[in-house]
């Protein structure tokens, strides 16, 4: 077992060396990147037979080794577990358009309603890629199959349970036969090589992180170095960060995302078979099912139905919180993993007072039955808590959000009150 070794970095430069080009790269199509791709990047496995023995290596070395990894060719099996500790099992299903309980008219298969499952509970999911140009993933239920493919420039999902198909052309930023257009040139002091990103990162300091080879561990039958990241900073809701790390080629394999509270592990995936062979081209290939319904992507765009007047209405909503912060109405308090962001809600107002008669009882119970009543030098409102991400909304309008506990949130609206 290599012996620990360890260095001090910020969580804001280790997440740009760790994630910032890897999972998109090799993993999935750019439609399921903004929920699957860091999980599906940085996965940890189930799979542990034994501790193997291995060279000694450095933080900065082994953070140089997934920098480094170039691997765009493997398939493989994984389960990821997600506990973010809701109250309710199930409630972001039941508000997805498509979800449960959710309007299906607009395709089953868009990938958005089905890739929100994967944010609770335990899925088994298979994948498979080949460069840039193709991407397999699929989750699998207990008589059912979801896929989504990426196959030079072309995005296809099929859902088996529903026999429903969605189609979509060439991601932004590619050509009409799928190729990626040329990397543009790094500016001009910024990293280029993989030692520049670990020195970078192990550089850019402040003693907010703690980063240490914690030994090694077998993952899917391959040899793998663990790397240990964990806040020094009392507050935060986050415990730790644990990232399995292919011992011959750098390729993230294991990662777990522990709560400082204990338990579970908010997030838990990994990979139980994994082989770096490139896939068969058939893999990739797909023709919808006879009889299956396909949606285009610009049905849903052009808001042909609710989904799609949904998704239309997003940019807007999308604007709106950046003009927020634009505006000088999102302010940081705080560094590192006890980060906290300020800022109104929209109209400046906070939840409706009891008996107010602006919000149903039932709706007000409901609220109340997810929040917890604080009060402070600010006044008074509500912390809505999971496992990883609390929020405290005053009665007077302001929002504080972060992976931090409610102690924290109210003390930061205290010392925003004087």
């Amino acid at each position: 077992m290599a012996p620990n070794d360890s260095a001090e970095t910020t969580g804001e430069a280790t997440s740009t060396v760790v994630g910032r080009r890897k999972a998109a790269r090799y993993i999935v199509p750019v439609a399921v990147a903004g929920v699957a791709a860091a999980t599906i990047g940085l996965v940890p496995a189930l799979a542990d037979s034994g501790d193997p023995d291995l060279p000694k290596i450095s933080a900065q070395e082994l953070i140089e080794k997934i920098a480094a990894s170039d691997e765009e060719q493997l398939s493989g099996t994984f389960k990821i577990s997600t506990d973010l500790g809701l109250p309710l099992d199930g409630l972001a299903g039941s508000l997805v358009p498509g979800g449960r309980g959710g309007d299906k008219d607009g395709g089953a298969a868009a990938p958005q309603d089905k890739l929100m499952e994967l944010t609770s509970g335990t899925h088994t999911l298979r994948v498979a890629a080949d460069g840039p140009e193709r991407q397999k993933l699929s989750i699998l239920g207990d008589a059912s199959e979801y896929s989504l493919i990426h196959n030079q420039g072309e995005v296809w999902a099929y859902d088996s349970k529903s026999d429903e198909v969605y189609h979509a052309e060439a991601p932004e930023g590619r050509d009409g036969g799928g190729r990626a257009e040329k990397a543009p040139k790094a500016p001009e002091g910024a990293p280029a090589t993989p030692k520049d990103f670990a020195e970078q990162a192990l550089a850019a300091a402040g003693d907010t992180t703690s980063v240490t080879v914690d030994g090694t561990a077998q993952v899917a039958g391959r040899d793998a170095y663990q790397l240990l990241i964990k806040p020094k900073q009392s507050g935060s809701t986050i415990g730790s960060v644990r990232i399995a790390v292919d011992a011959e080629n750098g390729v993230p394999l294991k990662f777990t995302l522990s709560a400082a509270n204990g338990g579970k592990a908010v997030v838990d995936a990994g990979f139980t078979k994994v082989d770096f062979a490139q896939p068969a081209a058939s893999t990739f290939a797909f023709t919808p099912p006879k009889g299956a319904k396909v949606t285009e992507a610009d049905e849903l765009e052009t808001g042909k139905d609710e989904r799609g007047a949904m998704q239309k209405a997003l940019p807007g909503q999308l604007a709106e919180l950046d003009g927020l912060a634009g505006e000088g109405g999102f302010n940081v308090i705080g560094e590192g993993w006890t980060s906290i962001a300020e800022f109104r809600s929209p109209g400046g107002k906070g939840l409706p007072e009891a008996g107010s008669g602006d919000m149903p009882a039932e709706a007000q119970g409901f609220l109340d039955a997810l929040g917890d009543k604080v009060t402070g030098k600010f006044g008074s409102g509500t912390v809505f808590k999971t496992r990883l991400v609390n929020a405290l909304l005053t009665d007077d309008g302001s929002v504080y959000v972060g992976a931090v506990t409610k102690d924290a949130l109210v003390r930061a609206a205290d010392a925003a009150a004087k």
